[in-house]
């Protein structure tokens, strides 16, 4: 129907949306612009922004001392990014409720639980916003700022389960093999990118608070990280392994027209550049520039692997026409 297309496009332009605003957000971080509005919603007290210091009070550095800005000046290049940053924000809000709408016009009638995970993804994405606001609050405490990464990940997960939910036909009309083990090894996978991501975020937190105290420059940053940040490069390996062992089952029991196989290739090429650009962010000094990207790849792959858990139970379970070997 035209109207499920509709609601199909416009959950695919929100999840691109919330992957946008991931790099943004990691964009914002690594340029040491996370404060650069120190206060919530408004910023410096004002719905838009100051553009100079002479529009601040004069004693603007007393007011958000404990913000950071005792000693250090207004810039308005961190002041906008950040800015910028919320208004994106606040464009995905308003795509994730078209979303909403478009899911209950569309698929209340015919399966309603499209327009639950919709919703779900309304609920995350709200929570989101006033955790943004506990992220100012706090002054970048480093696990609020994991936390609010980590729902930007579950609002992702939401609007896939709606999207695959909305494609369950689709999906269970692949051709696939069913072989003992495939769940299993899904979860596995899943669950060492997960321990990765979180690896991650502990490497982030030292090197945030390396940035603070700009005692040494960026080249011996990896000599000081210690056991957690080899620990992270080596077991990077092992998930580009695992990710390379699920995409080959999938490649082997997926037919050439199921997505299956086209996201188990996705899968292997995105996990290769996430290994090769956390190689690069530790021999090079963790350049500023590859640190959003290094994250926002981590993020693709736990969209992808989801994507591909999802595909593969409507695929065996709503499924027809389906080869089954042992289960």
């Amino acid at each position: 129907m035209r109207s499920d297309r509709g609601f199909r496009r416009l959950a695919i332009v929100t999840v691109a949306a919330v992957y946008l605003l991931i790099l943004v957000g990691g964009l914002v971080r690594a340029s040491g612009a996370g404060m650069g509005c120190p206060d919530w919603p408004t910023c410096f007290g004002r719905w838009v922004p100051p553009t100079s210091e002479s529009q601040l009070p004069a004693d603007y550095q007393e007011i958000y001392a404990e913000h950071g800005y005792g000693e250090t000046r207004f810039n308005v290049t961190k002041t906008w990014t950040e800015y910028l940053n919320r208004l994106l924000g606040v464009l995905i809000g308003l795509l994730i409720f078209a979303t909403l709408v478009a899911s209950w016009w569309s698929y209340w009638k015919l399966d309603r639980v499209v327009v639950w995970w919709s919703a779900a993804a309304f609920v995350l994405v709200a929570f989101e916003g006033w955790l943004g606001a506990v992220v100012v609050k706090s002054n970048l405490t480093p696990w609020v700022v994991t936390l609010h990464l980590i729902v930007a990940l579950l609002v992702v997960a939401t609007l896939l389960l709606a999207m695959g939910r909305s494609r369950r036909e689709e999906l269970a009309a692949a051709s696939l093999q069913r072989e003992r083990g495939t769940v299993s090894l899904l979860a596995i996978v899943v669950g060492l990118s997960l321990i990765q991501v979180v690896l991650g975020t502990q490497v982030r937190e030292e090197i945030d608070v390396l940035m603070v105290s700009a005692e040494s420059a960026r080249g011996t940053w990896a000599a000081e990280l210690g056991f957690v940040v080899l620990f992270h490069r080596s077991f990077s390996l092992v998930v580009l392994v695992a990710n390379g062992l699920l995409a080959r089952r999938f490649l082997r029991d997926a037919s050439p027209p199921s997505p299956l196989r086209k996201w188990a290739v996705l899968l292997v090429v995105t996990t290769t550049l996430e290994v090769v650009s956390g190689a690069v962010l530790y021999y090079a000094g963790f350049p500023a520039l590859l640190q959003p990207l290094h994250l926002f790849l981590a993020s693709v792959i736990v969209g992808i692997q989801f994507f591909l858990w999802m595909a593969y139970h409507h695929a065996i379970e709503d499924g027809g026409g389906l080869s089954r070997l042992a289960t």
